[in-house]
């Protein structure tokens, strides 16, 4: 008898233990399945992550402010954006044409059917002049400017806030 009951257990043993884990099939499937979720979302994250246009834009001016500034507090010396409405570019005074500091633009152009709508600093508007500067000073301020960029039936405005000198991104109508 009691080989009987070895054999029950052993049976059963080997039952418990067949019945856990996944067949290579199944995996097989739900890889498949995760592949085509993560090819059917690719094209929404490639756009999102695509600097184009007017993101494009926003995001460059916001590199040169934070690179001015940062350029500024370091060096302990007034530095400054250089801005030319009518040419559509900007640039760290100093900095070389499509320049970058440790991964943040230092000079750019406004990308094709992107313009100034609006370059107020210090509540005087330089859109019809040939250049324009923001300064920004050791202690971390900047002057007070708003920049309004338009194109493509959109539009984003800029607001550099003086006490801080960091670039702010807002609805235009604000």
């Amino acid at each position: 008898m009691p080989s009987q009951k070895a054999a029950a257990r052993n049976s059963s043993f080997e039952i418990r233990h067949l019945k856990f884990g996944f067949t290579l099939i199944e995996i097989m499937i739900v890889v498949a399945i995760i592949g085509l979720v993560a090819a059917m979302g690719m094209p929404s994250i490639i756009k999102a992550v695509q600097k184009e246009g007017m993101r494009k834009a926003v995001g460059d001016f916001q590199d040169v402010c934070f690179n001015a500034r940062q350029r500024a507090i370091i060096s302990r010396q007034k530095t400054s954006v250089l801005i030319h409405p009518g040419a559509g570019d900007f640039s760290v005074d100093g900095a070389a044409a499509g320049s970058a500091n440790q991964g943040k633009v230092a000079s750019s152009k406004l990308p094709d059917g992107i313009q100034f709508k609006l370059l107020d600093i210090f509540r005087q508007n330089y859109l019809e002049s040939d250049w324009a500067r923001i300064f920004f000073y050791p202690d971390g301020t900047c002057d007070e400017a708003v920049i309004v960029f338009l194109g493509r039936g959109e539009s984003e405005k800029i607001t550099l806030d003086y006490v801080t000198g960091t670039p702010t991104v807002s609805d235009v109508n604000k």
